[in-house]
């Protein structure tokens, strides 16, 4: 991230502001993890933070701190809309084109408070004032953990902000079996883990907890399987209808 950026968002954080955290439609475990944890860090920072999400978050992530206070667009659409046009500053996280959130993107367009993205996707769209983009990193909550540092208030990772940014590099890196998982990342991972994050309880509330729904989704993906064994190939898919 560039030092005048860097230099700019501090300037911005330095004094108390209505703050709107927002990831993309069907928010996963980077989405919630970073938003969950960008808006921990801001309450610490005396901001007024809230998260709004276009649409439903998945029920296993329900267990992430103060998921309960996350607005819903679709749900609520009057509060969440009041919220946005209150917004000093607002986050994008873990997308880098607005119609990725879909029908927040008008509200979205007519605001004129600045715009903070934090994204590792590839080719960003330029909506954002300041920019915090890089396709290096295997998720946007090993980003978070960057930013928090450069901004200077890495004191402030605690253990509930530690929790979230873990949950979004643990889902977005498969359990670090992608290839976008580098020394880096453990090496967060590592300090996350020294700031008394449960690494085993977050394992089990994200893989080890399975709904009804959840499961039965998983018995229709499998009867759905196609098999190719002559090419080594298989694929799943699942029609509109059965999500």
């Amino acid at each position: 991230m560039k030092n005048e950026d860097i230099e700019a968002i501090k300037e911005l954080l330095s004094t108390p502001k209505k703050i709107a955290i927002i990831p993309h439609r069907s928010p996963d475990g980077d989405a919630m993890g970073s938003t969950l944890g960008l808006y921990h860090f801001l309450l610490q920072l005396n901001h007024e933070p809230v998260v709004i999400a276009p649409n439903e978050f998945p029920e296993f992530l329900a267990w992430l701190p103060s998921s309960e206070t996350v607005l819903i667009f679709e749900k609520d659409r009057e509060l969440s809309t009041k919220a946005l046009q209150e917004a000093d500053v607002i986050f994008t996280l873990d997308f880098n084109a607005l119609h990725r959130v879909g029908e927040m993107e008008n509200i979205l367009n007519k605001l004129e408070a600045p715009f903070i993205m934090i994204d590792h996707h590839q080719k960003p769209d330029d909506y954002a004032k300041y920019m915090y983009s890089d396709t290096s990193y295997g998720s946007t909550c090993e980003m978070l953990y960057h930013f928090i540092v450069f901004l200077g208030h890495k004191n402030l990772i605690d253990k509930t902000v530690a929790t979230c940014i873990y949950t979004g590099i643990v889902t977005d890196s498969g359990s670090f079996r992608f290839p976008s998982t580098t020394s880096t990342t453990h090496r967060v991972v590592a300090d996350l883990i020294d700031i008394g994050i449960e690494n085993g309880e977050v394992h089990n509330a994200l893989f080890d907890n399975n709904s009804y729904d959840r499961l039965r989704l998983l018995g229709q993906a499998l009867q759905n399987l196609k098999l190719f064994p002559e090419y080594n190939t298989s694929y799943i898919t699942l029609s509109q209808k059965e999500l």
